[in-house]
């Protein structure tokens, strides 16, 4: 599946109608986000099933505020809705297949029940 670049209008259905969406925050002066391009869209032709998608910080500047997105790259994990995996930085090849294989992998139902739990813990205090 080829890499989409998801704007303010299109994110939150991206986001909720696919069951993982990996986010490259990016913008067209970075060098390392243009040498972390090939890596990511690579890993798009290899997980057909994922949802790859760029956010030029520099167009979406609403986006990258909202997810408080201090420097670039930043790689951003959701599954089932759910931001799983946050990182600035660039990830090698080895490195990004590691994190999407962690990701399939997760026990989402326990992930969901995690966070059911925090909440009322923080509604309590």
């Amino acid at each position: 599946m080829p890499v989409i670049e998801l704007t303010q209008a299109d994110f939150e259905s991206t986001v909720t109608g696919n069951d993982i969406v990996i986010i490259d925050f990016w913008a067209p002066w970075c060098a390392p986000c243009r040498a972390f391009a090939p890596i990511f869209e690579a890993a798009s032709d290899n997980h057909p099933d994922v949802v790859f998608a760029k956010i030029n910080t520099e167009e979406e500047q609403a986006l990258a505020a909202h997810f408080q997105i201090r420097s670039i790259p930043t790689l951003m994990i959701f599954r089932e809705q759910v931001i799983i995996f946050a990182q600035p930085g660039m990830l090698s090849a080895s490195q990004l297949e590691d994190v999407i294989g962690k990701v399939r992998d997760l026990d989402m139902a326990q992930v969901h029940e995690d966070i059911k739990t925090q909440q009322a813990q923080q509604g309590e205090g």
